[in-house]
């Protein structure tokens, strides 16, 4: 008995492809020719540069990641004064447009055709905006500090420009593993490589930083310096210009294994047709499930890392050089232990089960510090076991978090066969976006309950550590609680609701193979 129903659907040949990059640039991307469907790639072959090279990537996100999730919320609210819910309804707005934006990138880049393939030409263009971006965000002209909706209207616009162009290069170059890779396991250990870069940067980024460069000094805590971000600014358009084209030179030998035959590829044109691929990923029940867990571990995620933060700087009344060693600790221990998790137990681990133990880890590991406090079981802050049981916590939670995410993005490049199987269609950036949609819509409520706690409790600018009445830092973790709970518990309901083993993978992709042979 088959498990995979082929129902291929009947696509155009003749559609009409999406120019519009081209028109900005038709001497670097001209539409491919008709022969170019008929043209082998060579044959897949990673080494460890081209790992490397393709994990970089994951860098490039990890910037943005690691500016959003440490210090925006801090030096918009703490430094130039912008409220805190003002400033978490701004970045919530950027989360939704950014959102929006994915699904349309990707069903875009699956669509394109030039002889540079469907997703380097994205990747190229969207460099250099990128970085500039980021200087713009840490650097507001003076004339929008003295007003709060010149202020808001000002994160706004470079919160926007950074993740519009973000998208550009991260959605074509998140679908190039269900590309370069068709093993269930060689796509977890290519993943793992972006993963890895990304968190790596996303922690020791900031960690870094707030250790040479937020530090205290003559003019006091340096992370209420608004100068200081400046410097970041400028720091974080440089690793992204540098990691990209590292990025795109190391992965360009793999251009081939992006262009496909047209008929494989969506056919509708225009607007609609983009909002048909949309539509069409949910299909798969397999993939539904994973966005309603998405969506739940999202939102978790979001609220946990944008109020860390202000926990850790509040609530253990850590100094800005002590956040940065937690932070850098916390990566180097939680990488190495999720890479070596994947190459051993994972190699004997279904992806969906992977993923289930590690939200039933994180939601554990994230409250038995705050429970020891209020039980009174802990020393008081500035004593050394305070540091160390945050290290362990961060590094647990770091470790499991990287292994879901590993998990969830292989296991995604698996259903796009699955998919293609299903329908006769390939749309790996409809899947990718599709599953980064509905990430950002979880992470949309990060930033928006957040700041909302943060002006719920009273934390009003410049208030340093020690100054804020310890009921209402309790009050802040109740918050916390109350919602990221219950959006763990609903992400770990929907872990029971999908599943890929190798096994089936190999059947799907001997289904593919059979499709194939018989156009």
């Amino acid at each position: 008995m088959h498990f995979v129903t082929v129902n291929r659907k009947s696509v155009n040949p003749a559609r009409a492809p999406i120019t519009a990059i081209s028109v900005a640039s038709n001497a670097l991307l001209c539409d491919a020719d008709d022969t170019l469907k008929n043209r082998a790639p060579a044959p897949l072959h990673l080494t460890l540069p081209n790992r490397l090279s393709y994990g970089l990537g994951g860098a490039v996100y990890a910037v943005k990641e690691a500016a959003y999730i440490m210090f925006v919320l801090l030096f918009y609210t703490q430094v130039l004064g912008l409220s805190g819910t003002a400033t978490g309804i701004v970045l919530s707005l950027s989360l939704l447009w950014d959102a929006v934006s994915d699904p349309m990138v990707g069903g875009w880049s699956d669509r394109y055709k030039s002889r540079w393939g469907r997703r380097h030409p994205f990747m190229i263009y969207s460099t250099v905006p990128m970085g500039l971006g980021f200087i713009a965000l840490f650097m507001p002209p003076d004339f929008v500090l003295d007003s709060q909706l010149w202020l808001a209207g000002w994160l706004l616009l470079c919160s926007l420009w950074i993740r519009t162009a973000l998208t550009f290069f991260s959605i074509p170059h998140y679908t190039l593993v269900a590309e370069i890779t068709q093993g269930y396991h060689d796509r977890s250990a290519l993943m793992g490589q972006r993963t890895a870069f990304l968190f790596l940067t996303t922690l020791l980024l900031p960690s870094t930083c707030l250790y040479f460069l937020f530090d205290e000094g003559a003019g006091g805590d340096g992370r209420f310096v608004a100068s200081n971000y400046v410097t970041y600014g400028w720091l974080s358009a440089l690793i992204v210009w540098i990691t990209a084209t590292a990025c795109i030179v190391g992965t360009w030998k793999f251009v081939g294994h992006t262009q496909i035959d047209p008929k494989r590829a969506p056919s509708t044109p225009g607007f609609l047709g983009l909002w048909s691929d949309f539509l069409s990923t949910f299909r798969n029940r397999n993939f539904r499930n994973v966005l309603c867990y998405d969506l739940g571990a999202t939102a978790a995620y979001g609220i946990t890392v944008a109020l860390n933060i202000i926990f850790w700087t509040y609530f253990w009344e850590l100094q800005a050089t002590e956040t940065g060693l937690l932070l850098g600790i916390s990566v180097l221990i939680a990488v190495p232990i999720a890479m070596i998790f994947l190459k051993t137990v994972g190699r004997r681990m279904p992806k969906h089960d992977i993923v289930k133990w590690a939200v039933i880890v994180m939601l554990l590991d994230l409250s038995w510090p705050y429970l020891l406090r209020w039980f009174s079981l802990i020393p008081d802050n500035g004593d050394p076991v305070i540091f160390a049981i945050l290290v362990i916590q961060n590094a647990i939670f770091m470790s499991f978090f990287i292994l879901r995410i590993v998990a969830i993005s292989s296991l995604t490049a698996d259903l796009t066969d699955e998919h293609e199987a299903e329908t006769g269609l390939r749309q790996e950036g409809g899947f990718y976006s599709v599953l980064q949609f509905t990430s950002k819509l979880g992470g949309a409520v990060g930033p928006l309950y957040g700041g909302f706690a943060l002006d719920m409790v009273g934390l009003e600018e410049g208030m340093r550590p020690g100054a804020v009445a310890q009921n209402s830092l309790d009050a802040l973790v109740w918050i916390g609680a109350a919602a990221i709970i219950p959006l763990m518990l609903i992400a770990l309901f929907f872990t029971f609701r999908f599943s890929m083993t190798e096994e089936r993978l190999l059947q799907i992709q001997a289904v593919i193979a059979r499709q194939r042979r018989d156009e």
